[in-house]
C-alpha cells in the first residue's frame, strides 16, 4: 500500500488541480491505491444527486404563474458518495477549503437514508476529515 500511495501522490502532483476536469480521475486513483479497482468497483458514485430542501440556503428561486418568485426545489452534486462511508467533497488546487465547510455540511445533512459518518474536503493536495456523525451525536443543540 505505501508504494501505491507514493504512486498515487506522484500522480496527483503532475494534475493541474482543475476541479471540473480532474476531479474524478484524481478519486479514481486515489480509491486505487487504496486497494480499491476504482471507485465504480467499490460502490461509490460520482456526482451523487443531494435534493434541494425548502428553505435551504442554495434554493434557487424562480417566477411563478402570477409574477412572484416562488421557491423551486431541484438538485445539488456531491462529487462522490460512498454509501454508509464517506462524501467526497472536492475543489481546485490551493482553494481555501475552509471556506466550503458549510456546503460539504449541508451536502451530509440531505443524505438520507444512507448518510456516511464522514466527509472529505479535497483541494488536490490537502485531505480535511471530518466525523459529521461523531459531531452530531456530541453535539447539544
Amino acid at each position: 500500500m505505501k508504494q501505491a500511495l507514493e504512486g498515487f501522490v506522484s500522480f496527483a502532483r503532475s494534475l493541474q488541480g482543475d476541479e471540473k476536469s480532474e476531479a474524478q480521475t484524481f478519486l479514481d486513483h486515489f480509491f486505487r491505491a487504496l486497494g480499491h479497482a476504482g471507485v465504480i468497483e467499490a460502490g461509490a458514485t460520482f456526482e451523487f444527486r443531494v435534493a434541494k430542501k425548502p428553505g435551504s440556503a442554495q434554493l434557487e428561486l424562480i417566477v411563478g404563474g402570477n409574477g412572484a418568485p416562488k421557491p423551486k426545489g431541484g438538485k445539488k452534486f456531491a462529487d462522490l458518495l460512498w454509501p454508509d462511508r464517506v462524501l467526497i467533497e472536492m475543489k481546485s488546487r490551493a482553494a481555501n477549503l475552509e471556506k466550503h465547510y458549510d456546503q460539504a455540511f449541508d451536502y451530509w445533512t440531505h443524505i438520507v437514508p444512507k448518510r456516511p459518518p464522514y466527509v472529505i474536503l479535497c483541494n488536490f493536495d490537502e485531505f480535511w476529515i471530518y466525523d459529521f456523525a461523531m459531531e452530531a451525536r456530541t453535539r447539544s443543540w
